[in-house]
């Protein structure tokens, strides 16, 4: 009974995340012969293949809307509303490829993400322009997905690395965002946190912000058995920014509640996701 709900549960996921297509995407990632940017040991294969990375992903989303010019980006061309599970399987499929799959492959990626980001212009409401693929731009997206993919993983993660480990982690990212067009990005934690310190001036809440912090945290496009505990990962993403960043998304912190109930349940989904989504031990033969 157990491996059955295991199963099923483990199913349910990863189809949302990896979608329809997800089992053979990810027969054709981890087994094409070839080259790979990342070999087995690197820290980034560690980081991406964690449960943390639920928690994660929400978290950088909400950091990444605080630059108007990504969230007016990703308002008007992303179709996060109209099509939020596609642009999740479309992400972690790009995660995946670049992280695991053959050099070839990981280019193609990386090729194919280039040429939508430069069809991808408008202006603001303001007036101010904006262009997918400038490099500025690029960056902030970058760096805030790293840094709360960090965050998450040494918080959540099943094996937490050491400070080398999330130095060369960051490492491991920059060889990604420089294929996407970003300029020289940060290299280990330090410059992390010095290039995140760069961007603050220029970080605001919108309302096209606001309205996605709305869809993301109150609003998901789940069916209200599964809103609880989605409820307890956006929780968490919600902790897991940087201070600063709650304050500018007037997210206050509630210290005794997050540590007595908040990160508990952290702790207690990505456990339950792992154990769902990681398959059971094969029996060896007798």
């Amino acid at each position: 009974m157990l491996t059955h709900v295991r199963a099923q549960l483990g199913k349910a996921l990863f189809h949302r995340v990896a979608g329809p297509d997800g089992p053979a995407t990810r027969v054709r990632i981890h087994h094409t012969p070839g080259p790979r940017w990342f070999g087995p040991d690197r820290p980034i294969r560690t980081v991406h293949g964690d449960a943390s990375m639920f928690i994660g992903g929400l978290s950088a989303l909400l950091l990444q809307s605080l630059h108007p010019l990504a969230m007016a980006a990703v308002a008007a061309h992303s179709g996060y509303r109209g099509d939020p599970w596609g642009r999740l399987q479309r992400t972690s499929t790009f995660l995946a490829v670049t992280t695991y799959g053959t050099a070839a492959d990981a280019q193609q990626a990386v090729d194919h993400v280039r040429r939508i980001h430069q069809r991808v212009r408008g202006t603001t409401p303001e007036g101010i322009a904006y262009h997918a693929a400038d490099p500025h731009l690029l960056g902030w997206v970058h760096a805030a997905e790293t840094d709360s993919f960090l965050r998450a993983h040494e918080r959540f993660g099943a094996r937490p690395l050491d400070a080398a480990g999330y130095d060369a982690y960051v490492a491991d990212t920059a060889r990604v965002a420089e294929a996407l067009g970003v300029t020289d990005p940060p290299r280990d934690r330090r410059e992390l946190t010095e290039v995140l310190d760069a961007y603050r001036p220029e970080l605001r809440v919108t309302a096209q912000a606001r309205a996605a912090a709305r869809f993301l945290l109150l609003q998901p496009p789940l069916p209200l058995p599964a809103r609880p505990f989605y409820a307890g990962l956006a929780a968490n993403a919600v902790a897991l920014l940087p201070p600063w960043a709650r304050g500018v998304l007037w997210l206050p912190r509630l210290p005794v509640v997050e540590d007595i109930a908040v990160r508990p349940a952290g702790q207690a989904l990505t456990r339950t996701i792992r154990w769902a989504m990681t398959p059971p031990p094969q029996p060896r033969p007798s």
